[in-house]
């Protein structure tokens, strides 16, 4: 029996919590879908989508940055309220953005703003120095999602959206960072733009559940941006995928997705590194 129900019109009977993510850990795989508005956060809900993020990608696919540095806590709180207005289900997840946690005392202050404009969990990209802001957060009560691998937030310091995790001692430091994460109370680990075999060995390694986007077919579940989903994006990275063009409307594009990450079909080899 899957772990999350349907109700009678196919869209997801009971809440999603960080309860039902960790059950399904190696019994069942869940979709999460970055979106940043209240239709496509109900259309998702209709279509049993387990976790939404509302991620700060959207400098980038609503606001028209060319990265996600300028994207601000006041654009980040106006996108989560619209999203929890429009999917009471899902687990809802958001970013917070570039420079709003740089110590555990402002993330602290900045986690609580946007729980409190309707996410579930924040999402904090890093490595070892943010350990201790996992941990803060996580003995308050404020879930965390833990970002590693190609982190955007990084992109000058990386010189470019590149595959992390090639080289041997960046594929191990990964691994240690996804124990520290673990050990540190995260609730979620989201691992971007690593080689296949490297997410695997994080989701090995890892005891919760492990998000992958761009790192290959063998972690807990995927996550997508909704306008790589939709065929929206005029250069679309490697490891997504147009649905829409496969179904021909956006519900379709959406079921597809979720039904191909939870049978395993997505991501293929096409959409993976190596």
């Amino acid at each position: 029996m899957p772990y999350v129900q349907a109700d009678n019109t196919g869209g997801l009977e009971k809440k999603v919590t960080v309860h039902t993510l960790k059950k399904m850990r190696g019994n069942e795989k869940f979709a999460m879908v970055s979106l940043y508005d209240a239709p496509m956060a109900a259309m998702a809900q209709k279509c049993s989508v387990e976790a939404v993020l509302i991620g700060d990608s959207l400098g980038m696919t609503v606001l028209g940055y060319d990265s996600v540095i300028p994207v601000t806590m006041e654009q980040m709180i106006y996108h989560v309220e619209a999203v929890a207005r429009g999917n009471d289900k899902s687990l809802i997840i958001s970013d917070l953005p570039f420079m709003t946690y740089a110590t555990p005392e402002q993330a602290l202050v900045n986690a609580t703003r946007i729980m409190q404009a309707g996410a579930h969990m924040v999402k904090l990209e890093g490595s070892a120095w943010l350990v201790e802001t996992v941990r803060m957060l996580t003995e308050r009560g404020i879930p965390v999602c833990a970002h590693i691998g190609l982190t955007p937030q990084s992109v000058h310091k990386f010189g470019g959206f590149r595959v992390q995790g090639r080289e041997q001692e960046r594929a191990d430091t990964l691994v240690e960072d996804t124990k520290l994460f673990c050990e540190a109370g995260a609730d979620l680990l989201l691992v971007e733009c690593v080689p296949a075999w490297l997410g695997t060995e994080i989701t090995k390694a890892s005891t919760i559940p492990v998000v992958g986007i761009g790192a290959g077919n063998e972690t807990d579940a995927q996550v997508l941006v909704i306008n790589d989903i939709l065929g929206l994006t005029p250069q679309p990275p490697k490891f997504s995928k147009n649905f829409l063009e496969e179904t021909g409307n956006i519900a379709g594009a959406l079921q597809k997705y979720r039904d191909d990450v939870k049978s395993g079909q997505f991501p293929s080899s096409e959409h993976q590194f190596t």
